[in-house]
């Protein structure tokens, strides 16, 4: 897809994420996040929803989990600028808590559609939400992030062949120091992955 009409089709998108009122969240939010990168990125990193900085900024990942998971980036030689980062709901839930099943319903099309501009070739996944909803989305079955964390799956999107890599969320992270790790080596195999897709 022409960049230009990208760029202009992702805009659209965001305004329309801006004033929705599809779930309660709107009530409460700041600003919504809808998620900001390179539109021409071959990784989409997902994660599950805004926290507090985050509704603040109206940017994904800029809190504690946002920090740490720059420093992995850093490690893994990837830049927040050669990625596009998202999550599945676009607005904070109050409190910090899980999102509702019905507000991922609500929401999850923006993620589709943000996904058919993109098209990347690579998804990797923050947490068991993103994850669950990847994994069922292409017809994967989904039992627990701890069994899915790190491994490689080929799967169909839209028609195009894509790569989807689980991984723990950041915010895990920042309560079990073990699992730095963990999203190290996922995200580390997101990066070996782009260079080899990248040489083709």
């Amino acid at each position: 897809m022409d960049p230009h009409l990208k760029n202009e089709l992702m805009q659209q998108l965001i305004a329309e994420i801006s004033i929705c009122k599809k779930c309660g969240l709107w009530k409460n939010r700041k600003n919504p996040v809808p998620g900001e990168g390179d539109l021409n990125a071959p990784i989409v990193f997902i994660g599950e929803a805004p926290g507090r900085w985050e509704d603040m900024e109206s940017k994904p990942f800029v809190g504690s989990a946002g920090e740490l998971l720059n420093r992995i980036l850093r490690k893994a030689g990837l830049s927040r600028g050669s990625i596009y980062i998202t999550n599945l709901v676009k607005c904070r839930p109050p409190g910090n808590r899980d999102p509702h099943i019905s507000e991922i319903e609500s929401c999850s099309p923006y993620l589709d559609q943000q996904l058919d501009i993109i098209k990347p070739k690579i998804i990797l996944t923050l947490g068991r939400h993103s994850t669950s909803y990847m994994f069922s989305k292409v017809g994967l079955t989904f039992r627990s992030i701890s069994e899915a964390q790190g491994k490689i799956y080929e799967a169909k999107l839209g028609g195009s062949k894509i790569y989807l890599i689980a991984s723990y969320h950041p915010a895990a992270a920042l309560y079990n120091m073990q699992l730095e790790g963990e999203i190290e080596k996922s995200i580390k195999l997101a990066k070996d992955l782009m260079n080899k897709v990248e040489e083709r």
